[in-house]
């Protein structure tokens, strides 16, 4: 039997919208559970430089993917600040961050991880904080542009930054004029 999208769709409508949370937020989880189980054992074999060095590249060409898909998948038309954060709360990155912080003005978005999972991990088991602030940048910046290059990406605080009281990043966009 060949199924198809249709059909997938199709049994997709069969399941309560709860479940079709659950499932949603599962298959964030296990991405991002790939993600963290390639970049240990890049880092085992090649050391935590390499592993960061190739996971900043592929997630620099990642924002630019997505927020190129979630703009067309949302129909988001302007490129203003509320537009933007609309978007960045729909990447996998943002719901995978179930404890985060939100300001907003009319020119600037300042998005904060509360409780950073990939972090936590890491300390649960024992390794130390990934020091995310290059990857994150990359993604964050190229995602901003891809979307609207008078967005300016400013990292406040990231890995291997330490981590404030409150907070494990915290990263402002500013709309340029």
């Amino acid at each position: 039997m060949i199924l198809s999208e249709e059909q997938d769709r199709k049994m997709l409508d069969s399941v309560s919208k709860e479940k079709l949370f659950d499932l949603f937020f599962l298959h964030i989880r296990n991405l991002w559970r790939v993600d963290g189980l390639y970049f240990l054992g890049i880092e085992e074999k090649f050391g935590t430089n390499v592993a960061t060095e190739i996971d900043a590249s592929c997630w620099k060409l990642m924002g630019k993917i997505e927020a190129k898909e979630l703009k067309e998948v949302l129909e988001i038309k302007e490129n203003d600040i509320s537009s933007f954060l609309e978007i960045l709360r729909n990447t996998g990155w943002a719901l995978y961050q179930t404890k985060k912080e939100i300001d907003v003005t009319k020119t600037s978005v300042v998005f904060r991880v509360t409780e950073c999972k990939v972090q936590e991990a890491r300390i649960r088991k024992g390794l130390d904080i990934f020091p995310c602030k290059h990857v994150r940048f990359g993604y964050l910046k190229s995602f901003a542009e891809e979307l609207n290059p008078k967005i300016e990406v400013v990292c406040k605080v990231c890995p291997p930054d330490k981590k404030t009281k409150d907070f494990w990043c915290e990263w402002e966009f500013k709309l340029l004029s």
